[in-house]
């Protein structure tokens, strides 16, 4: 079975859409075993996203990730990381899949409502990340 790491961002939590993000994975055969609400420091939002810290859209995205409460969680099931990404939808909402979470839902690229482990090795990272080996099942 599969592990991946899913984040139902700001602005998915300010329209109140945790349960309808919870409940599609549910619904698409995914398990959540770990599930927990915080709200990340610019400092947290940074390491979380290093990997894109050349990236032009850094600062904007982990201002984003730190300007309120977000609820992390950890999916499992076959293929999770490629099943919970066909349930988000592509990252651009305007490319997104009709019935995805951010064709739905996202305003735009950044403001998209959810992030999704892309591979198993960001997947290992994101989970330790955000969640001790006594918070997962």
């Amino acid at each position: 079975m599969e592990r991946t790491l899913c984040i139902v961002k700001p602005d998915g939590v300010s329209k109140n859409l945790i349960g309808e993000v919870v409940g599609r994975f549910e619904k698409g055969g995914l398990s959540v075993v770990a599930l927990k609400m915080l709200h990340m420091s610019k400092k947290a939002a940074e390491g979380f996203y290093a990997v894109h810290r050349e990236r032009p859209f850094f600062s904007s995205l982990t201002d984003l990730m730190s300007s309120g409460p977000c609820v992390v969680m950890v999916l499992k099931g076959e293929g999770a990381i490629s099943k919970a990404r066909d349930i988000m939808g592509a990252t651009n909402p305007e490319d997104a899949a009709p019935g995805t979470l951010r064709k739905d839902f996202a305003t735009d690229v950044e403001k998209n409502i959810v992030h999704g482990s892309d591979a198993p090795e960001a997947a290992a990272f994101e989970i330790s990340y955000f969640f001790s080996s006594l918070e997962r099942f």
